[in-house]
């Protein structure tokens, strides 16, 4: 099934929650708050809701494990739903490097569409090097592609190549997510 057809509504109208995700450095938080703008939808800052203790363990550059994640995804997933309750539509910044983190943010909400920023493991490297006041190091972006799983076809998932513009990645997800 082509990726337009897989993710398209009604035209003109998007999905009410949308994660934007893939490894450190990918633009999540960037590609996200636009996307967001652009949709009149509310962003969800997934780092932001980093319990304390994973926000050190991080920074210590320790990768997180499947446990330590699961409070943070749940706090994500809440966010949403809650946002949905309120009749706001959701984009997310959140890794979701692994199916079983996905299925988990699907548990609070279905209807959640992927939007994977693929990016090579040297480009994303020198963006989180390059960063200023970010709690994540560059060691740890090697470890995110070790466990990294793209989304399968039978997720509802858009990939785009997180190299290109910020404006042009914005509009072609936009276009896409609107079903236009």
């Amino acid at each position: 099934m082509d990726e337009d057809a897989a993710l398209a509504r009604s035209p003109g109208s998007a999905p009410t929650a949308i994660v934007v995700m893939g490894v450190a450095g990918c633009g999540k938080s960037i590609i996200g708050a636009r996307l967001a703008a652009a949709l009149d939808a509310v962003f969800i800052e997934g780092d932001r809701l980093h319990p304390p203790e994973n926000v050190a363990r991080m920074a210590r550059g320790e990768p997180l494990t499947d446990q330590l994640r699961e409070g943070w995804l749940d706090a994500i997933g809440a966010r949403i739903t809650a946002l949905a309750r309120e009749g706001q539509g959701a984009v997310a910044a959140c890794s979701a490097l692994k199916r079983i983190y996905r299925d988990r943010l699907r548990g609070f909400r279905g209807d959640i569409v992927f939007l994977y920023l693929e990016i090579d493991p040297v480009t994303a490297q020198r963006r989180v090097a390059n960063r200023k006041g970010h709690f994540m190091p560059a060691s740890l972006v090697d470890s995110q592609f070790a466990i990294l799983e793209r989304p399968a076809v039978d997720e509802r998932a858009l990939t785009l190549d997180a190299t290109r513009p910020v404006a042009d990645i914005v509009t072609e997800a936009a276009r896409v997510l609107a079903g236009s």
